[in-house]
């Protein structure tokens, strides 16, 4: 009787992460940082647009209650 010992599931994952990873094309420093500015810039720009149009819509429906 022949008993073949399947590897562990553990392991077997971590080795094929490991493989996959290696295939990745990793951005360089300068692409990471960049695209980090892109990101912040954003987010500050759409942050900021929102808290207006919260603000404004806040005022409107108050308007609109103080006359009814």
């Amino acid at each position: 009787m022949t008993t073949t010992k399947k590897p562990n599931v553990i392991i077997r994952t971590l080795r094929e992460t490991v493989a996959e990873l290696r295939k990745v094309s990793w951005p360089t420093r300068q692409e990471a940082t960049q695209l980090t500015i892109i990101v912040l810039v954003v987010v500050t720009a759409m942050s900021a647009f929102l808290g207006l149009m919260d603000f404004l819509f806040a005022r409107l429906v108050g308007l609109v209650l103080t006359l009814g």
